[in-house]
């Protein structure tokens, strides 16, 4: 019995197969159409190959898959670099790690105030809600703190609420900067440190004690 390659049967069911050859097979797959006929079967398969591969050619994910999809490659990205910076920063003062005022204790706290060290930057922070909008406002201050007549001007800050709202600023001639982002509950607040390594700062539910 004569026994065909699986090429010879790619190329018949892509029309590539010389017209001799194609007679060749189709006269040979002929001669027995039980469908327990070895031939009918694998013509039956590669039939559905061919078509699984058609629309897996044509298929097109729906964009808001993608986005999720570039949104976790990103995060993934992210996590060594937010891992390294997370060992060079240092809280020094966090306003909810304090009690308020006995008279004000019961008020819906809106304001928090923050300083970091991560050398040679001292990080001075205080986030608002402006509830109208409600907006995180971050106001901040770069101090170089190796060097107390220099300040940290014209860095590139990023503040972002970790679900696709991000704002880019630059501190000005005395080291601060000031900008909104969405409020979402989480805050980060990042920029390049020394040798360019990242210095992140996370905030999960930014204004929640």
């Amino acid at each position: 019995m004569k026994h065909f390659k699986v090429v010879e049967w790619n190329y018949l069911l892509n029309h590539a197969a010389s017209d001799h050859r194609r007679k060749v097979i189709q006269n040979h797959r002929g001669t027995r159409r039980d469908p327990r006929n070895h031939y009918v079967k694998t013509e039956a398969l590669w039939q559905k190959v061919a078509h699984a591969t058609a629309l897996e050619a044509a298929y097109q994910p729906a964009a808001e898959s993608v986005r999720v999809a570039k949104a976790a490659f990103a995060i993934a990205g992210l996590t060594a670099r937010r891992r390294e910076a997370g060992r060079l920063i240092h809280l020094l003062f966090d306003s909810f790690s304090h009690p308020a005022p006995a008279g004000i204790r019961s008020a819906p706290t809106r304001i928090r105030q923050l300083l970091y060290r991560a050398q040679p930057y001292q990080i001075d922070l205080q986030i608002e809600l402006r509830q109208e909008t409600n907006r995180l406002v971050v106001t901040g201050q770069l101090l170089d703190v190796s060097h107390p007549e220099m300040i940290g001007r014209d860095v590139h800050v990023t503040l972002s609420n970790r679900r696709g709202s991000v704002v880019k600023t630059t501190t000005n001639q005395f080291g601060e900067f000031r900008g909104e982002v969405e409020n979402s509950g989480d805050l980060e607040v990042s920029f390049a440190g020394i040798g360019g390594k990242p210095v992140v700062i996370l905030l999960p539910k930014a204004l929640e004690p």
